[in-house]
Order: structure tokens, then sequence, then C-alpha cells
């Protein structure tokens, strides 16, 4: 599989990262919502680092370099207190499931967040990724 960074684009900047909710997770297991939010963790270097990070690390795919095939995956992923990914998830899909499990993989072997502030107890965010599929 060729690595193109220029074929992946990305919606740049305050679309790339939106944290949809935050969700506190008490000592039994149960989730809850509280009126005001903590901090919110980011990707290393921000949002810029982020976009480079996709373009760089997301592989079109051979098989349909030659059908012209573009559009976008939706992808939702969990950040843990100490910065992890998990629970990554397709919430809408293009249609093709190679290109689905591609944006899964991409975001789930992305390097830890950070927080700004020490996390503490803090509970995971759920954080909402678009990613594009276009051929230049």
């Amino acid at each position: 599989m060729k690595r193109l960074f220029p074929i992946l684009l990305v919606c740049l900047l305050p679309l790339i990262v939106q944290a949809q909710d935050t969700i506190f997770v008490d000592s039994d297991g149960e989730e809850y919502i509280v009126d005001r939010l903590p901090p919110v963790p980011q990707f290393p270097g921000g949002q810029q680092a982020f976009a480079q990070y996709l373009i760089q690390n997301t592989h079109y795919l051979d098989l349909v370099w030659d059908a012209d095939i573009t559009g976008r995956v939706i992808v939702q992923f969990l950040v843990q207190a100490d910065g992890s990914i998990t629970d990554v998830e397709v919430v809408r899909s293009m249609g093709y499931p190679k290109f689905d499990e591609e944006a899964k993989r991409v975001i789930s072997e992305m390097p830890k967040w950070v927080w700004k502030h020490d996390p503490g107890e803090f509970a995971p965010v759920r954080f909402t990724v678009p990613v594009d599929f276009k051929l230049k």
C-alpha cells in the first residue's frame, strides 16, 4: 500500500477536532454530565500537528486508486485521562468498508494526547473527526 501524502485532505482547524460531550464516570461505572466542563486534552502539538499526522499516516487504498473513489469518513473516539485513544468507531461511512477500516486504524494508532492541566480524575472526552479521502 502506498503512502500518498497529498491524497488525503483533512478539514482543517476548527472542524478537525470538536469535543462533543464530556462523560464523567463514577466508581460504580455510572455515567453523568455536570454543568462545568473540565479542561480537554489535545493532540501533541495542537490542531495543525493533528492534521499533519492524518495526512502523513493515512494510506489511500491502491485498489480504489483507478476507480477515483473519494469521500469522508466521520470517526468518534474517546481520549482517556492518561491520553490514550479508545472506543474508536465510524459514525458516518463512505459506504466502502476499506476506507472505514483505514480511518479507524490511523485514529487508533495516534500518539497519546496531552492535557494542559493535570488530568487527575477527569473522565474520558469524546471527539469527532472528519477524515476526507480525495484525489488531487
